[in-house]
């Protein structure tokens, strides 16, 4: 299989031009020529260029990446280990392009050929991530992935879900979990409310990222940030970007062993005034210092929003009953709204 140069700079997401230079200068010479005179590219070919690029993203100028390429060029094996070796030191865990190299290293051991589909794949990876993103960024989000993982594919199935049953972006389920959705993903970039938004428009502009690697498709992710935007929409009327970035994580399973724990008193009919009920509301002051880390102006805000939005109290991770019985408590620190 011959690749003629428009269809190569396509697949790469290269230029036409870059690949002319890298002929003119001899770096990349392609194997034959059309009967019309275009240039033709075998498999050997886009392995080198592979290679190049590889070389390249580590910031080699192209002088030397010629003399390191020289002399029969790398073999397979050679070149894959310097890959991984380079993104360990450049974007640490990059998952999706890391294992995919990892694979196709392996494959080479066990004696099996790369074949051109699969380096046309990472070469175009490799170029849509630097797209959007540095190489320092993408050691960040990629080294914290392991914050949110597990909890991301539970969310990711039950929005599924709500999503065949046909539920509204702003029903209070669907609202719960953009919630969840939202802090996570802020718990995952570290509050960085700007790199947040390049990887979401990453993934909305560039429909090869949709679905792979544990990402979500390109339906959910439309249909989930919808909600959330609703809620971002609400919250902004109430605080800036600069104190969503202060927002802490709690987990939810901490919401939910308090959730259970409220709802116990309720059920024992246990009165907002025994010491088991203030000491529920102790626990629920230290998460919410917790979600605003100890920010009294932040608390306020939050408290301000979800008493005057229904959609935010909506979302809660607590329900309805609980956050009743809760603000019943006598005593209860002022500075601990329900969360919004």
């Amino acid at each position: 299989m011959l690749l003629q140069v428009g269809e190569l700079a396509r697949r790469t997401a290269l230029t036409v031009r870059t690949l002319h230079h890298y002929d003119e200068i001899g770096l990349l010479k392609p194997s034959g020529r059309s009967d019309a005179g275009y240039r033709l590219y075998s498999q050997a070919d886009v392995q080198r260029l592979h290679g190049i690029q590889t070389l390249r993203q580590m910031g080699l100028p192209l002088s030397d990446i010629a003399g390191l390429l020289a002399g029969g060029g790398m073999a397979p094996e050679q070149l894959i280990g310097q890959q991984i070796r380079a993104l360990d030191q450049q974007i640490a865990q990059a998952t999706e392009l890391r294992g995919r190299l990892s694979l196709l290293r392996d494959g080479l051991v066990a004696g099996a050929e790369p074949d051109m589909g699969n380096w046309l794949q990472a070469l175009a990876l490799m170029a849509t991530y630097g797209k959007y993103f540095s190489a320092a960024e993408l050691k960040h989000i990629f080294s914290n992935w392991n914050r949110i993982e597990a909890d991301l594919l539970v969310v990711k199935e039950q929005v599924r879900r709500a999503m065949d049953q046909g539920q509204p972006v702003d029903a209070p389920e669907v609202q719960s979990l953009a919630y969840r959705w939202m802090a996570l993903m802020l718990h995952w970039m570290g509050g960085d409310i700007d790199l947040l938004e390049r990887w979401g428009h990453m993934f909305r502009t560039e429909p090869s990222t949709q679905g792979r690697n544990h990402a979500p498709p390109g339906d959910m992710i439309r249909y989930i940030e919808s909600a959330i935007q609703l809620r971002m929409d609400l919250l902004l009327k109430y605080m800036d970007r600069d104190d969503l970035r202060q927002l802490g994580h709690v987990h939810h399973t901490q919401w939910q062993q308090l959730e259970q724990e409220v709802q116990q008193l309720v059920d024992q009919r246990v009165p907002p005034a025994h010491p088991r009920a203030r000491a529920a509301a102790t626990h629920w002051d230290a998460l919410f210092g917790t979600l605003c880390c100890n920010d009294a102006g932040l608390r306020a805000k939050l408290m301000r929003a979800s008493a005057s939005e229904p959609l935010l109290r909506a979302g809660s991770p607590l329900s309805e009953p609980v956050r009743n019985y809760l603000h019943a408590v006598p005593r209860l620190p002022a500075a601990a709204p329900s969360p919004s």
